[in-house]
């Protein structure tokens, strides 16, 4: 089970309980079974069983021969249209595919949601690594090149209220063990104009980014390249850097001729 799911259901009325609840199940690293989901929730036991029961009618949740639930197909429905959906990764995409060329290496561009980044779109390198990114996949703003990106664009104020919301988790020796250190790395990113992430968040793993600006009320994004740590030089990722610039500007720059403020 993840670290992300060990945490009890907030008291947000029923549906912000049902959201917890497939939060837990589907961050999981595993079926979990209604014991463990039990315990995590802290509901009682005949109110969680009859959630349990129509997330499962609903095709939310489904439940295997041993009596574990799992996410359910009808969650890919939601996925799949709110991905074609995103007017930012279609914009976007034309873009990844030219840093893609430009670099061989797998693109990622990611949008910043509260104090996650999560990944709209991906575009594999040519030399294939296993990484924990996805689309749709969520990860910690903190630790990855995308999402530091995405808090570099951030103004002081809302930086500094998402940095004292922060808990770290250290998931390999080079990340960031102090808000003090995390706050200079992005002073750092807005001086030079890109984020680095050198193994903070995946052992092996490193990635420049940049930011792609918020327009009108639509949140901080990112854009990404990332390759193994084995074969990727500090030297490299600096190369990389005006690449991955001008591709955040260039799609910073169709999204707003193209989509505008919102009102």
């Amino acid at each position: 089970m993840t670290e992300e799911t060990q945490r009890t259901l907030p008291d947000t009325g029923t549906l912000g309980k049902i959201i917890a609840l497939l939060d837990l199940v589907t961050l999981a690293d595993a079926p979990m079974r209604f014991t463990d989901i039990l315990e995590l929730s802290e509901q009682p036991r005949g109110t969680l069983h009859r959630q349990l029961t129509h997330m499962v009618r609903e095709g939310l949740l489904e439940m295997d021969r041993e009596g574990r639930y799992r996410p359910g197909v009808r969650l890919l429905t939601f996925a799949a249209r709110s991905w074609a959906g995103s007017d930012l990764r279609r914009i976007a995409e034309p873009h990844l595919g030219l840093l893609h060329e430009q670099t061989g290496e797998t693109v990622h561009l990611g949008v910043l949601s509260d104090l996650q980044v999560i990944y709209l779109d991906k575009v594999e390198g040519r030399q294939s690594v296993r990484m924990y990114s996805h689309i749709g996949n969520a990860a910690p703003a903190y630790c990855t090149g995308v999402g530091k990106a995405a808090l570099s664009s951030l103004d002081d104020r809302s930086l500094n209220a998402v940095a004292a919301r922060l808990e770290l988790r250290a998931f390999t020796t080079h990340t960031h063990r102090t808000i003090v250190s995390l706050l200079d790395d992005i002073q750092d990113i807005r001086a030079r104009g890109y984020a680095l992430d050198r193994e903070e968040h995946e052992e092996g793993i490193c990635c420049v980014a940049a930011a792609i600006p918020p327009v009108g009320d639509r949140g901080p994004s990112g854009v990404s390249v990332t390759a193994p740590a084995y074969r990727v030089s500090l030297q490299r990722l600096q190369d990389w850097a005006p690449l991955v610039q001008r591709t955040a500007q260039s799609i910073y720059e169709d999204v707003s001729v193209r989509l505008g403020p919102r009102r």
